[in-house]
């Protein structure tokens, strides 16, 4: 079995509401193993939340172009039509957005949003079998009473809580990708740390990939084993995170890695 699970190659976007073109997104390849976890960072505009987006299937604007491929266990998904991408989002591929409050509805219970992509995917499940896999999804996202979490709602929950609860939604169906675009820029620094652990321990314990969009290199830095630095939509750089940090061949990376703030850096060291 071929062990890269996603590759996108020459990928190329566009938007097309201005006079010229508007190119976000320039000849970018990436590869990423089973198992793996992939930082993608870079300033705002640099293109790596659209390439998270394209990733994910949630290109769908009448005024944009998009070129190259997207091979997902060899499947091409760039150009794949809707039903071909409902099949696989939140199921293979699991998503997590910056901003919960504006995925969640407000006016549902947590446990029903929980098991949405139960009810998608896996028809078959009962209401009693669908229960049981959401607590066991929210006390793997180390939510406590996960019982009395099902039957709240949102606005009832903290910022980190609602987080982890899209982190729940998204991997209940046991995705091999987690796709997760700025998940904790929301947060304070505390319940970030917290969060880049659980993605570490649920990367581990289900060998589930991760494709982590972030601006924060401190983050990046902790979690992933390979970093593509992007600006201006094009890759600038990329390797393993080790070499990135400890040989940046760019100086546009060593500007970056400089901008760390020294606060951070002491805490890589301790």
């Amino acid at each position: 079995m071929d062990n890269i699970l996603l590759r996108v190659e020459n990928l190329n976007i566009a938007f097309h509401d201005h006079d010229a073109p508007e190119r976000v997104v320039n000849h970018l390849d990436i590869q990423l193993e089973r198992g793996g976890i992939l930082g993608i960072v870079g300033e705002s505009g640099s293109g790596k939340s659209m390439t998270a987006m394209a990733v994910a299937g949630l290109l769908r604007r009448h005024d944009m172009t998009a070129e190259g491929k997207i091979l997902f266990e060899g499947k091409e998904l760039l150009h794949a039509n809707r039903d071909t991408l409902r099949r696989l989002q939140g199921n293979d591929i699991g998503i997590v957005f910056q901003e919960p409050m504006t995925s969640l509805n407000p006016v549902k219970r947590i446990g029903w949003q929980v098991e949405e992509s139960l009810r998608l995917h896996r028809p078959e499940m009962g209401k009693e079998e669908r229960y049981e896999h959401a607590i066991k999804a929210l006390e793997q996202v180390e939510l406590a009473n996960p019982q009395l979490v099902y039957k709240k709602y949102p606005h009832e929950l903290s910022g980190g809580m609602r987080q982890r609860v899209m982190i729940a939604s998204a991997i209940i169906c046991e995705p091999k990708l987690l796709i997760a675009d700025e998940p904790t820029t929301a947060l304070d620094v505390t319940i970030q740390l917290q969060i880049v652990k659980l993605l570490q321990r649920l990367n581990r314990e289900k060998n589930m990939a991760v494709l982590f969009i972030s601006h924060d290199l401190s983050l990046v830095k902790r979690l992933c084993d390979r970093i593509v630095v992007m600006h201006d939509g094009s890759v600038v750089e990329t390797g393993r995170t080790e070499e990135i940090f400890c040989n940046p061949k760019e100086d546009y990376t060593r500007e970056l890695i400089k901008a760390i703030p020294k606060l951070e850096k002491l805490k890589d060291i301790g």
